[in-house]
């Protein structure tokens, strides 16, 4: 067998092949291309503006290579020339209350903070961060392709005209032919100029095919308490036909006419408002928290998808957004005027979203230019509340005294007719009484029940008032949620993992008013009738059952709105005494009674005739059952 020998010639070629492969593999690592880097500016409204660059962009998204060229033609078609020429990287637009970062990539917001808010737990508050947000345009081109903007990179321009920011994101095909997002920002101002517009597009895109715009964004949670910013006050809110109303999670709906939608999260709300309005829109919210305990990152999902309409072959809208606080004097000044979004705030419908408004807003208003304390200012509110409504309670007191006057009136009725054949006489005999003593049975219901819009209206306010976000008071560190004053190692059903002083309090003032309220319930009442329930046994279970469901549900409420009870049913108790110690004369009262009865009776309204005959009639048909 022969040996192999050495070869010099293949060594000194193995040696140039592996320089070749090694210079190959080097040339290949991707470069800065200076000339092709795109930089970001960040503008502050609160500093001098230049024109340097704050933010460098990494490197290019694509290197200027043919093949690279010739793929991404084969892939985007017209639009290569934006994904060649494009880099990652940022632009920024910020004033005094909201920080926006406008990614190159699908030229979206793709970070928005709310200055001057914290989270629960002292977080920057961000409305965007981490992807939870996506803003795409979706189209088809002439050469057949559908694109989607949120994939593609837009070219940025950040500009100034005058005081206010501009940044300009363009997806090109050429310098004359472009989609343009278009940002404006004014100092302090939430709200942010929004445009959408295509130049030279006409014969790029195919309007033949639909074009979508896709809007969603996963809500963060921002409050103490998940369950109450979840389920009670974020919702997706929109104008449609001139009425503004809201979806709840898991429903969808399809409008028309829409001027503007809203992804509301208690305080705080994402908006996108148009002079063109949406039509064929679908909107869809979702609850994302299917276990309090594991999903604590967001709330809900919002959507909104919707076709674009082109004028003239081209895209033309122009959109504001909102990203800031859902405080009701913000949204009801001058700069919102006409856009409704006010009713946002959730003030309640009807008298209840009336009283806040045009009450209670003004009021609280008046006293915050006063006090820096919030905790004083709702009891020195809830004062005027009390001062307010004590004629009613003062009427509702009154007539309690005449109806105990004239009981043992009743009481002697009753015996002289017993039994159920003898109720419609029975009846007609103590609405006579009462009418000759200027006594009626209504007239304590009417001021209990004119208190009632009062109760639901400020059940609204409270928990609403952006003021009272993470303000403390006494024990509270936050006002617009529950105090604690100890956690529990254990979750009581309906309760909660956690004591809050404020409910308890609440709920003994609530007990005591009720138990001092009692015997003027039982005078108000005429005595129990045969075969009827008797109120007075209900009246006695009420008093332990409703503080118990008040210190439930309260437990995890707002503490301002339980401070409020707490206070307004102690002022209760204290013009009660007031008015039966010092104000109601029995015997006066008696006397009253007494001249009433000698006057003469009024004529009967045609509602009382009315009322009398039915009653007559039931009388004689009972008589003839009873003869047969």
């Amino acid at each position: 067998m022969e040996q192999k020998k050495f070869d010099l010639n293949s060594f000194i070629g193995l040696i140039l092949l592996g320089g070749i492969i090694f210079w190959w593999m080097s040339t290949q690592k991707p470069e800065i291309d200076e000339t092709n880097t795109v930089t970001t500016e960040q503008v502050d409204s609160t500093k001098t503006i230049n024109n340097t660059s704050t933010a460098v962009v990494n490197e290019p998204t694509f290197e200027n290579d043919s093949i690279k060229q010739i793929a991404l033609k084969n892939k985007l078609g017209a639009f290569a020339q934006s994904a060649i020429s494009a880099s990652n990287g940022v632009s920024i637009l910020e004033n005094e209350v909201v920080k926006l970062t406008i990614d190159n990539k699908g030229g979206q917001i793709k970070e928005a903070l709310i200055k001057n808010y914290k989270t629960y737990d002292s977080l920057p508050l961000y409305m965007i961060k981490d992807n939870n947000a996506s803003f795409n345009i979706n189209f088809g081109t002439t050469d057949n392709r559908i694109l989607n903007t949120k994939n593609l990179f837009f070219q940025p321009t950040v500009t100034t005209n005058g005081d206010n920011q501009i940044v300009s994101m363009k997806l090109k095909v050429s310098e004359t032919q472009f989609l343009e997002y278009r940002y404006e920002m004014k100092p302090k101002e939430y709200m942010v100029n929004f445009s959408v517009r295509s130049q030279g597009l006409s014969n790029v895109i195919n309007s033949s095919n639909p074009i979508n715009l896709d809007w969603s964004l996963n809500g963060y949670r921002h409050e103490k308490s998940l369950k109450t910013e979840n389920t009670m006050y974020t919702n997706f809110y929109y104008k449609a036909d001139e009425e503004v109303d809201y979806i709840s999670a898991g429903s969808s709906e399809i409008l028309n006419d829409v001027d503007w939608v809203a992804y509301k999260q208690h305080f705080f709300t994402t908006n996108l408002l148009s002079d063109k309005p949406f039509n064929n829109a679908t909107i869809t919210s979702t609850d994302l928290v299917l276990n309090e305990e594991i999903d604590t990152v967001y709330t809900k999902r919002f959507e909104l998808k919707t076709p674009l309409e082109l004028s003239n072959g081209e895209l033309n809208y122009n959109m504001k957004w909102f990203y800031g606080p859902s405080d009701y004097n913000l949204l009801s000044s001058e700069q919102f005027a006409g856009t409704d979004l006010d009713q946002t705030a959730d003030l309640g419908w009807g008298i209840f979203g009336f009283l806040n408004r045009t009450v209670f807003y003004p009021v609280f208003n008046f006293l915050k230019g006063f006090l820096s304390n919030y905790g004083l200012i709702i009891i020195l509110m809830t004062i005027v509340v009390r001062l307010i409504m004590s004629p009613l309670v003062y009427k509702s007191y009154l007539s309690s005294a005449k109806m105990k006057v004239i009981r043992p009136e009743l009481t002697a009725l009753n015996e002289k007719y017993p039994g159920k054949e003898n109720a419609m006489k029975r009846q007609q005999e103590t609405m006579a009484i009462q009418r000759k003593a200027g006594v009626s049975m209504m007239s304590g219901c009417i001021p209990a029940l004119l208190q009632m819009p009062v109760f639901f209206a400020l059940f609204k306010f409270f928990p609403t008032n952006l003021s009272l976000r993470q303000e403390n008071f006494l024990w509270a560190n936050d006002l617009s949620s529950y105090d604690t004053i100890a956690q529990l190692p254990f979750k009581i059903p309906f309760y909660g993992d956690h004591v809050s002083l404020f409910p308890i309090l609440a709920s003994v003032a609530i007990f005591f008013y009720m138990k001092m309220n009692q015997s003027q319930q039982a005078n108000m009442q005429a005595p129990t009738q045969e075969g009827m329930p008797d109120m007075s046994k209900m009246m006695k279970y009420m008093i332990y059952f409703s503080p118990i469901m008040m210190l439930f549900f309260f437990n995890n409420y707002a503490s301002s709105l339980s401070l409020y009870y707490f206070i307004s049913n102690l002022l209760t108790i204290a013009i009660m005494l007031v008015i039966k110690n010092f104000v109601i004369d029995e015997d006066k009262i008696h006397a009253k009674i007494e001249e009433n009865k000698k006057r003469p009776e009024k004529k009967k309204s045609k509602f009382r005739e009315r009322i009398d005959s039915a009653m007559k009639q039931a009388q004689e048909q009972q008589a003839q059952q009873k003869r047969k």
